[in-house]
């Protein structure tokens, strides 16, 4: 498994290929991440953070780059002609009414480039062709009770022939990379995903990404599944503002990701942000007791519940409303935001995060009541000597992992990277 190492978003649309592929963009010494340098060797990182700059923005003209940057207005200059000879960056219509010569603001072409996400779930499959400012193209989706390796691969190259079909060749050759976003160790979690003993087994030795790198010409990137979805609330989420948060998303098991300065932080391994792990008091969970967050807030839990009721658990598996679902629903609610509530409180006495975003593969009312329910419970409990922390809803949804698998190649080969300065100049 690749480490994908610190990422900083939101991530800029990479060009295609070329000497910028190797490229990256860090803050320099004397100021913040929109600062550029105007040193000898360091081209591209100029090149990198326009694009960055760009697609935080919406749309800049030169003399916008020039001020936020500090690069002189001929760098600005050479560099936005260079983005948009290579298709990259489109001329915007000019902005009249002012002194002197009409603006004219540069955004991202959308044909600039294309990366496909894969989301590999425990009930279902996910492929998506994205474009180059993060707009699904087509996305198609298999169900199923438990996943297998060998169907996977057979979806996986069906579903690459079907969302690639109507592309020009000058289209896919602008395909920049196929990002996964997949549980770690889903042999782990025999009980959660209900697959039969050999199928568990199958997955202790399946390497999704050596699987799927068989059936494609481009590079492949691999990365937890609900750090993918903190990637994609990061890239495409409407919480800019926030730069240090911890991310949570409720899916069939409960994980999630860790933003710091900014930046996403998949950790030494990729296991950052892995808070379905720590341990909760939870007396409403069956079994009572101290147990793992992942037994009293995922959504497997709520299927076991609605089971027990006498109810059809394959309503949460839709994209649409779970109608009233009654007191199962209610009671998970309840447990699943005091387990919540206890990890975050653990959670922020350790890293001083100045919110949690919670989202998952749920409707939004039952979200919002969730993210309610814990917000409450956070502020009733929170533990002397730390600050207080924000408990705010996630704006992606059910497609988090998808979308966030398929920034992956994006993020991994054209994010800001912090040690750039230091090898261009070696």
């Amino acid at each position: 498994m690749r480490e994908l190492g610190t990422i900083d978003g939101p991530w800029p649309a990479p060009p295609r290929g070329g000497r910028r592929a190797r490229a990256g963009t860090a803050p320099d010494e004397a100021g913040g991440p929109s600062r550029g340098t105007n040193q000898a060797g360091v081209k591209l990182y100029n090149e990198r953070l326009v694009l960055s700059l760009i697609r935080a923005h919406g749309s800049l003209s030169k003399v916008e780059i020039a001020r936020i940057t500090g690069l002189s207005a001929q760098t600005s200059s050479v560099i936005m002609k260079q983005l948009e000879s290579d298709g990259l960056l489109r001329r915007q219509a000019p902005l009249r009414g002012k002194v002197g010569q009409p603006s004219v603001p540069f955004a991202l072409d959308p044909e600039g480039s294309f990366a496909i996400g894969l989301k590999v779930g425990r009930r279902s499959a996910d492929l998506v062709l994205m474009d180059f400012v993060g707009a699904p193209r087509r996305l198609v989706r298999s169900a199923y009770a438990y996943p297998e390796p060998g169907r996977l691969a057979a979806f996986v190259e069906a579903g690459l022939a079907e969302i690639t079909a109507a592309l020009a060749p000058a289209q896919r050759a602008r395909i920049c990379g196929l990002g996964i976003a997949a549980p770690f160790e889903m042999w782990s979690w025999e009980a959660e995903v209900g697959a039969p003993a050999a199928v568990i087994e199958a997955w202790r030795h399946a390497d999704i990404a050596a699987t799927v790198r068989a059936l494609v010409p481009w590079p492949v990137h691999f990365c937890k599944d609900a750090t993918a979805a903190c990637a994609a609330e990061l890239a495409f989420g409407r919480h800019g503002r926030l730069a240090n948060y911890l991310y949570v998303f409720v899916a069939t098991l409960v994980g999630g990701g860790v933003v710091l300065d900014g930046s996403l932080y998949p950790g030494r391994a990729g296991y950052a942000g892995s808070i379905g792990s720590v341990l909760v008091a939870a007396p409403a969970c069956e079994p009572p007791g101290v147990q793992r967050l992942i037994r009293c807030a995922s959504l497997s839990t709520l299927e076991a519940m609605l089971r027990r009721a006498g109810l059809d658990p394959a309503v949460l598996g839709g994209a649409g409303d779970w109608g009233d679902l009654g007191a199962p629903l209610e009671q998970w609610i309840e447990q699943a935001s005091d387990g919540l509530s206890m990890a975050i409180g653990s959670a922020v006495a350790v890293i001083d995060f100045e919110a949690v975003v919670i989202d998952g593969a749920c409707p939004a009312p039952v979200r919002a009541r969730l993210v309610e329910r814990t917000r409450d419970k956070v502020e009733r409990t929170a533990p002397q000597g730390v600050a207080p922390v924000e408990v705010v809803e996630g704006s992606i949804g059910r497609d988090a992992r998808v979308l966030g698998a398929a920034s992956l190649p994006l993020l991994a080969g054209f994010a800001r990277d912090r040690d750039l300065l230091f090898r261009a100049g070696a």
